[in-house]
């Protein structure tokens, strides 16, 4: 694979291919319409230095925190990326657009839903969607004035490799199943084969993905401030999605013997066997064929050292990015009218429960990092514990640009946390996970959908069958409930304590009022 190291503004064209969206009616908002720069994380969790890690090495996103307000408790609505996305993105929750996996098209259920980016793109804003926004193969041509993918990447390029010894074993897969009379090509003719889940090459930082589309939306930038037309401008970054594949400098960042390790290494005590969920998308790896069950022991701690080496690498590589365009953007005098978001779609267990993944309803997946900052905030540097959901960064941006929020959206605006982030919120956040189809063998006999309440005090989870023809839950199963007070990892499962079943009335109702 051909890899880009250098780019020229003249290059830079001829880099690019443009889809363009249909043509939709345009209302004019004026001079004075905030820029909006949206910048969508995959698989990041709120382990950065903004969040108290100490450790972690991300001074451009904790640069971009004193620039707004951190949302400490943020909750997405399902840990697994399309239906996050699609949640987050339609303004509406898994249930109500009938997402829950990674194939289902949110327009096959709701053809005429206005998204985030749409409804910006009618009211006269250039919409631009670079990298990842909505899931991977579901990009919604319609949302975007402009979608760019750089040419000589992969349609799905989280797997770009760049070492050798990776290179070769996508070259021998391909080799294998050109033999067989098969192909593994995707929509722009690429071979897409994983190889090894971390690498750590001698390289720029745009022989990947995430560095060169950095490039471009720098320039992309330059030219919108002259145009002086307000803009959505999607940056969504792949890492640190697996494989953990970052230029070495970031590798280097980090003494590997010194990484902190999961200290709560196997399942929550009490709760049912299927609830951690599986490590299928690790395993898919080379290198990770190796890896136990999270009931089996833990895993070798060199290999969990290795991996969660590459993780952390993999985030300060993003957070360099992201560092690049705050630096262009305040060079360029946009950012004094451009509100920044950045988000996590869901977070990434890495050993705690013994897991290697995410898609469950735990804390440590469904807890999200999301810091709004730039223009309009007037909290700057402050930090907000109230319980928010991804599903309310619709309107709240439709409130801050000052456009009327659409009556169908399911979220809250957060714009008085953004002035006060003291002030009394929300008593909840709700969040969701099907399992089934994904998950380990030995949990395929049936699909369960597990509905979560997170309050102030408690996680409460509750197990259902589910029906997939009919797509609603059935008989009740289990249930799972953590006292964050006294156990912040959710390690013991106390939903059956005899003292507590007033308080799991309380909850329970509070989840069927959710998800009627």
């Amino acid at each position: 694979m051909k890899h880009i190291t250098h780019l020229t503004l003249i290059g830079l064209a001829a880099l690019c291919s443009i889809f363009y969206a249909c043509e939709e009616k345009i209302v004019t908002t004026g001079n004075a319409a905030p820029n909006i720069l949206f910048i969508p994380v995959d698989d990041l969790r709120p382990e950065l230095g903004c969040y108290g890690n100490p450790y972690i090495k991300t001074p451009n996103i904790d640069r971009l925190a004193e620039e707004g307000v951190v949302f400490t408790r943020t909750y997405c609505q399902q840990a697994v990326c399309n239906p996050s996305r699609a949640s987050l993105l339609t303004g509406l929750r898994p249930d109500s657009i009938q997402v829950w996996d990674l194939a289902t098209k949110f327009r096959d259920i709701l053809p005429d839903v206005v998204t985030l980016p749409q409804y910006f793109k009618q009211n006269g804003y250039t919409t631009i969607g670079l990298g990842k926004t909505f899931h991977n193969d579901i990009p919604d041509s319609i949302s975007w004035t402009e979608r760019p993918h750089l040419k000589g990447f992969p349609f799905d390029p989280d797997a770009v490799y760049a070492s050798k010894l990776n290179l070769d074993i996508q070259e021998a897969k391909k080799q294998k199943l050109i033999a067989a009379g098969k192909n593994r090509l995707d929509p722009l003719g690429h071979w897409y084969l994983k190889a090894n889940s971390v690498e750590s090459a001698d390289v720029d930082d745009d022989a990947y993905y995430d560095g060169a589309q950095t490039t471009y939306a720098i320039h992309r930038l330059q030219e919108l401030a002259i145009e002086k037309k307000p803009f959505f401008m999607s940056v969504g970054y792949y890492k640190p999605h697996l494989p953990f594949n970052a230029p070495k400098k970031y590798w280097d960042l980090y003494q590997r013997d010194s990484i902190p390790l999961a200290d709560n290494q196997y399942p929550p005590k009490g709760s049912p066997y299927y609830t951690v969920h599986g490590d299928q998308e690790l395993r898919y790896y080379d290198d990770n064929h190796n890896l136990p069950k999270p009931s089996e022991q833990s895993w070798d701690i060199d290999r969990q050292r290795e991996v969660k080496h590459g993780y952390y690498a993999s985030v300060s590589y993003t957070d360099a990015q992201i560092g690049r365009i705050m630096d262009e953007l305040k060079r360029l005098d946009l950012l004094k009218n451009t509100i920044v978001v950045l988000w996590g779609d869901h977070g990434w267990k890495l050993g705690e429960h013994n897991g290697w993944g995410k898609m469950s309803n735990y804390d440590i997946d469904a807890h999200v990092p999301m810091i709004i900052g730039g223009a309009k905030i007037k909290a700057k540097g402050e930090k907000s514990k109230a319980l928010t959901e991804l599903v309310d960064i619709y309107p709240t941006l439709c409130e801050l640009a000052g456009l009327p929020i659409p009556a169908h959206l399911q979220g809250k605006s957060l714009t008085p946390l953004l002035d006060k982030p003291e002030t009394e919120w929300k008593t909840a956040a709700f969040s969701q996970f099907l399992l089934g189809r994904f998950g380990p063998k030995e949990t395929r006999d049936q699909e369960r959908m597990g509905y979560s309440i997170r309050t102030d005090q408690y996680r409460y989870i509750r197990w259902y069958s589910w029906d997939k023809t009919s797509k609603k839950k059935g008989e009740f199963l289990d249930h799972e409930l953590f006292d964050h007070f006294s156990d912040p990892q959710e390690n013991v499962n106390i939903a059956d304590e005899g003292d507590l079943q007033e308080q799991v009335a309380i909850l329970t109702e509070q989840l069927q009022n959710q998800f009627k």
